[in-house]
């Protein structure tokens, strides 16, 4: 892969991540049309250095969030900071189970599959439609819902499951307020993605030796840049309740996909 690819995918990567149109998904087909040939591991590797990115700039723009319940934390009394640590985690669990059980097999998802990518966009887009219909509430994420919104953020990491748009439509539907819905999805994934990296990198799994650090290093930072931008307008665009365009979207790219992969 070639920087100049590795920008581009790094901006779809910083696009997508936060708009609800499966970033995973979006990178396999553009992998697809630029003709990226890399196995599987090495395909998964690229993906996981551009979420780190993504997870970096939503640290950024939410670093205020993240002081203050650091600073609540170390304060150590039970308030709202600490319960809405506590939803962060118990959100987190199922996604660490397939992780952990799954991996090698999610692994050989990541290598080309534009039909399943194209499936899953279809289930992304029903999602978003039936989100998009539901009334906004005052009402905060529970601790039972955390788990449920978990699972489908367990479920997003499949390519083409959008995972800001699993999760956000999994909450609107439970009824929770769409702007603190949006706020809880894209901080519940920053620790997965840095305990992914923590994990492959003392396990040994996560080697760059083989691999063109000047083209990760680019797509790292465009998609870092992408991110800042993706995120702030994705917040303004779930206040107004827009989902019903990426409904849309995800319908036409996921049976352009299904298409191209008959096609090939």
């Amino acid at each position: 892969m070639d920087i100049i690819d590795s920008i581009i995918l790094g901006i779809v990567q910083g696009l997508t991540e936060f708009l609800p149109v499966s970033s995973s998904g979006h990178l396999e087909l553009g992998k697809a049309i630029l003709g990226d040939n890399s196995i599987p591991e090495e395909s998964l590797l690229f993906t996981v250095v551009l979420h780190f990115a993504t997870a970096l700039s939503t640290i950024v723009i939410f670093r205020k969030d993240i002081l203050d319940i650091l600073r609540e934390l170390l304060s150590f009394k039970w308030n709202e900071d600490t319960k809405f640590t506590t939803k962060i985690i118990i959100s987190m669990l199922p996604a660490v189970i397939v992780g952990l059980f799954f991996e090698e097999q999610l692994e050989q998802l990541f290598g080309g599959s534009i039909l399943l990518v194209g499936c899953m966009l279809l289930v992304t887009a029903i999602l978003l439609y039936f989100a998009d219909k539901a009334k906004n509430t005052n009402k905060n994420v529970s601790f039972k819902n955390a788990f449920i919104i978990g699972i489908s953020q367990a479920i997003a990491m499949l390519p083409g499951i959008s995972r800001s748009g699993a999760t956000i439509s999994t909450s609107v539907l439970l009824g929770n307020d769409k702007t603190k819905a949006a706020r809880f999805s894209f901080l519940m994934v920053v620790p997965l993605i840095f305990g992914k990296i923590a994990k492959d990198v003392l396990g040994g799994d996560l080697s760059f030796e083989s691999q063109n650090i000047t083209a990760l290093s680019a797509g790292f930072i465009a998609a870092f840049v992408a991110g800042l931008f993706a995120c702030t307008w994705m917040i303004s665009l779930v206040k107004k309740s827009k989902l019903s365009y990426f409904s849309i979207y995800c319908a036409i790219v996921g049976v352009i996909a299904i298409i191209f992969s008959f096609l090939n």
